[in-house]
């Protein structure tokens, strides 16, 4: 058994470094500048319109609104990426991995615009009247090509049921080994117990229920994490200007970045930035297709919003906070024990204790938002409601993966994820280039009503939309 587990972790590994080396560096990047020009920077011009559209309620109560969806889409983006995955990012890469993460995120939520725009114009109807959508559906809508949205929704439900969740409970248990009661062989099998029991048990209430628990949650935490963040760094602010200009001095360090492209500040930003933003890898667009608003250019300032609040707020806190606090940094120290040594240098054992509920509070809101993913791929696959067994069988599924998580190897999980997360992206982006003349022509299409005055309200007709759509007619 040890033996397997070693074989996997080096190929996973190897399969990581090649794919983020000469693939997604490439589709990533290139895509998220092709989008963002084609969209005449959307995610700059509209960024005070999307806080304007996601307070407005749903004009369908049968369909969660654009703020719940932005929960739902935040409560996954929000979570261990913003804390454990800084860590890491800084502790292999650099302090110029947080550089690249920004560019990922700058980019990317062009990338999220056009994926949550046309979640939106090809979302299906319910018969509870209710609506659904994804890339999976906009993939077999409109390239004719089930096999491609059934892989599509097969490989989401492995990111987000077992890569990312592998990473969130995994980081839970991490987080107690600053505490004397730590025992190595002991500790993370109770906490992988306990965590994966809470969770079967919050995921029993379906879709709708993880809407209500994360639209209190994520706020909650969010909130109380930015105000220790932001007193952190207030009471180190001499520290701020050495800190920006190391972050720059260290993104553009070219014979480190060449010398070593795997533990690089490059590759170490887009993986986090990525993970933490998910922009391109097409499954926030789930959320986004279930909303329901009067314009699908709407869902797309959504997910907009959603990337600026996980990557340019939180994450930049996030950075600030370990970087300002003066704790040492080295690849040993990746994850939780740089977060807790620059919390505890700051706060005393207070800041031990504040950052592991709210890691915890972070990471198990990612894990009841990622298995509304995987519910989502499930619906896809079944083509309809699924049946009480196969919800059953998912539900102990993704209950097994929370409680194996909390037992593996910090490298084990992030490859895994980072590989998974990867094909999602490697599927999702050539669709995206593939339909941007329908996303660009929603978006001029809202332009046209907002300059005139109006709500916009959308109608297929108007865009020449040539695909038959459940609603918009």
């Amino acid at each position: 058994m040890d033996a397997l587990y070693v074989l996997y972790n080096d190929v996973i590994n190897s399969l990581s470094n090649f794919l983020y080396t000469y693939i997604l560096i490439i589709l990533l990047v290139a895509g998220g500048i092709y989008f963002t020009v084609r969209t005449r920077f959307v995610q700059f011009r509209y960024l005070l319109e999307s806080i304007r559209v996601v307070m407005q309620p749903s004009p369908d109560q049968a369909n969660v609104s654009a703020f719940q969806t932005l929960m739902v889409s935040t409560a996954s983006r929000v979570g261990t990426g913003n804390i454990a995955g800084i860590s890491t990012a800084i502790c292999i890469g650099g302090m110029g991995a947080v550089f690249w993460m920004w560019v990922t995120a700058l980019l990317g939520s062009a990338t999220a615009f056009i994926e949550g725009t046309l979640a939106q114009i090809y979302k299906k109807r319910a018969p509870d009247g209710s609506c659904y959508g994804g890339p999976a559906y906009y993939i077999e809508q409109t390239l004719k090509k089930r096999w491609l949205g059934v892989l599509f929704a097969v490989v989401m439900i492995l990111t987000y049921m077992v890569g990312f969740n592998l990473v969130a409970s995994f980081n839970i248990a991490d987080s107690f080994k600053a505490f004397s009661f730590y025992d190595p062989s002991l500790t993370p099998i109770i906490v992988g117990v306990a965590v994966a029991a809470l969770f079967l048990l919050c995921i029993s209430g379906g879709g709708k229920q993880i809407a209500k628990i994360t639209s209190i949650m994520v706020p909650a935490m969010g909130v109380l994490y930015l105000i220790v963040t932001v007193y952190v760094v207030v009471t180190h602010i001499t520290l701020v200007p050495a800190v920006f200009a190391g972050i720059f001095r260290n993104a553009f360090d070219v014979q480190a970045i060449f010398g070593g492209f795997v533990g690089s500040a490059v590759m170490q930003g887009i993986k986090r930035g990525l993970f933490s933003n998910e922009a391109g890898i097409g499954a926030a667009a789930c959320a986004a297709g279930s909303a329901g608003v009067s314009h699908p250019a709407k869902q797309g300032l959504v997910q907009v919003l959603s990337v600026f609040i996980d990557t340019i707020l939180i994450c930049t806190c996030t950075a600030m906070l370990l970087l300002c606090s003066g704790a040492e940094f080295s690849e040993e120290m990746a994850g939780m024990p740089f977060v807790q040594a620059a919390l505890k240098s700051s706060l005393g054992d207070f800041g031990v204790i504040f950052i592991t509920i709210a890691l915890f509070l972070f990471a198990f809101t990612t894990l009841l938002g990622n298995f509304y993913y995987a519910e989502t791929g499930l619906s896809y696959l079944c083509r309809e409601t699924p049946s009480k067994g196969l919800q059953y069988l998912l539900r102990g599924a993704a209950t097994v993966v929370v409680g194996l998580g909390a037992v593996m190897q910090l490298s084990t999980v992030w490859n895994t994820a980072d590989v998974l997360m990867g094909l999602m992206a490697i599927i999702n982006i050539p669709v995206l280039i593939y339909l941007l003349k329908p996303a660009i022509l929603c978006m001029k299409d809202y332009s046209r009503q907002k300059q005139a005055g109006r709500d916009p309200v959308f109608k297929a007709s108007e865009i020449g939309l040539k695909e038959s759509t459940d609603f918009w007619q």
